[in-house]
C-alpha cells in the first residue's frame, strides 16, 4: 500500500485554493493536513467543503507539525524565500510558487539550505506540464525538427492585474514574462546568454505611474546559437493568448490557443470560432494538476523534480537582464 503524504498549504489565495481543490479531487495518496493564511477565519466554509479541518493564521504551525511531510508555498512573493529556508530546516519537502525571490543572492541562500536538508524542492513553472507544450518539447528533443533556430512565444493576458498587485509583482518581466523565459529554456534546450527588451504602457498609462510596462517584446540569444522572440501584453481583448512555435533546420512545430469548442460556424457573413479560454486557471487547469502530481511522485519515489531551484534562479536572472535592457536600450548579458 502506497504511503499517504500529509501536506500543508501556506497561503490560500487564488493559487493556494486551486492547488487544494486539485489535491482533494485528483490526488488520492495525499491528505491536506493543514492550511495557513492570515485570513484563515474566512476560509472555514470553503475548507469544510473539502474536508480540511485544520486552519491556522501562523505558517509556523505547519512547519512545526512533525506529521506533515511537505508544504506548498502559495503566499505572497516576498515571503517565499524565508518560508522555504525555514521549511528546509524543518525537513519538509517544498513546492514553491514562482519566483522564489527577486534577489538572486537570496535564492542561492534558499538553494543551499535545500541542498543541506536533502529535501525535494520544486518551483511552480506549471506550463512545462501542459500536454501541448510537453508534446512540442518531446518532438524537439527527439530531433523531429532538426537543429533549433527560432523559438517564438506569445503570452498575452485578457486584462491587467490590479494596481495593488502590480506594485508588489516585481514588474512585467518578473511576474509575467518569467514563465516565458522558463518556457524558452525548456523548448530550446539551451541557456539564454543575452537579452534585448523593449516595452511601453500601451494598455493603461496609469501602470507607468507604478514603474511598470504592460506591453513588451524580448529577443533572446541562446548558447546554442538559436534565437528566441517573446511578445507580451497585459490585455488581449479576445482572451488568454498562449501560443508557441519552434522552428528548426528540418521543420517547425506550433501550439495554438486552446478553445472551449472546436465547432466552427461558416455562413455568408464569414467564419466564426470560439475565443481562447479566458485566463490561466482555465487554460492551464491540467498543468496545475500534473505539476503537483509530479511533486508528489518525486517525494514518494525519491526522484529529482523536473523543475528545480536552479530553474527558478535562472529565470530570475533573465528577468533582471530584461529589465536592465529595457532601461539601457541595449542588449544585456545574462550572467549565470
Amino acid at each position: 500500500m502506497e504511503k499517504i503524504l500529509n501536506i500543508g498549504i501556506i497561503g490560500a489565495g487564488r493559487i493556494g485554493k486551486l492547488h487544494a481543490q486539485n489535491i482533494v479531487a485528483y490526488h488520492r495518496n495525499v491528505k491536506i493536513a493543514a492550511i495557513s493564511d492570515l485570513f484563515y477565519k474566512n476560509l472555514s466554509e470553503w475548507a469544510n467543503g473539502l474536508g480540511i479541518e485544520n486552519l491556522t493564521g501562523d505558517y509556523k504551525d505547519i512547519l512545526n507539525d512533525p506529521m506533515i511531510d511537505a508544504i506548498l508555498i502559495c503566499s505572497p512573493t516576498d515571503t517565499h524565500a524565508q518560508i522555504s529556508i525555514e521549511a528546509a530546516k524543518a525537513g519538509k519537502h517544498i513546492f514553491c510558487e514562482k519566483p522564489i525571490d527577486m534577489d538572486p543572492d537570496r535564492i542561492k541562500e534558499v538553494l543551499n539550505c535545500v541542498k543541506e536538508a536533502g529535501v525535494v524542492f520544486q518551483v511552480g513553472f506549471n506550463r512545462r506540464f501542459d500536454k501541448n507544450f510537453r508534446g512540442a518539447y518531446e518532438s524537439v528533443r527527439e530531433g523531429k525538427i532538426g537543429k533549433v533556430h527560432v523559438v517564438k512565444i506569445t503570452s498575452r493576458d485578457p486584462e491587467p492585474p490590479t494596481p495593488e498587485y502590480i506594485q508588489v509583482s516585481g514588474g512585467l518581466f518578473m511576474d509575467m514574462t518569467i514563465h516565458d523565459f522558463d518556457m524558452a529554456r525548456y523548448l530550446s534546450g539551451s541557456e539564454v546568454i543575452q537579452v534585448y527588451a523593449t516595452g511601453d504602457t500601451l494598455v493603461d498609462k496609469s501602470i507607468a505611474d507604478l514603474g511598470d510596462i504592460d506591453t513588451a517584446a524580448v529577443v533572446l540569444k541562446f548558447e546554442n546559437g538559436a534565437i528566441g522572440i517573446i511578445d507580451n501584453s497585459r490585455k488581449a481583448v479576445y482572451g488568454y493568448d498562449q501560443r508557441i512555435e519552434v522552428f528548426g533546420s528540418e521543420g517547425c512545430i506550433t501550439v495554438s490557443n486552446e478553445i472551449n469548442s472546436l465547432a466552427v460556424l461558416s455562413d455568408k457573413n464569414g467564419v466564426l470560432s470560439e475565443k481562447p479560454k479566458y485566463f490561466f486557471l482555465e487554460r492551464y487547469k491540467e498543468s496545475f494538476i500534473n505539476e503537483i502530481g509530479e511533486f508528489i511522485d518525486c517525494i514518494l519515489h525519491n526522484k529529482k523534480p523536473p523543475v528545480n531551484g536552479v530553474d527558478g534562479l535562472i529565470s530570475v536572472l533573465i528577468a533582471q537582464a530584461a529589465k536592465k535592457s529595457l532601461q539601457s536600450g541595449k542588449a544585456e548579458t545574462v550572467y549565470l
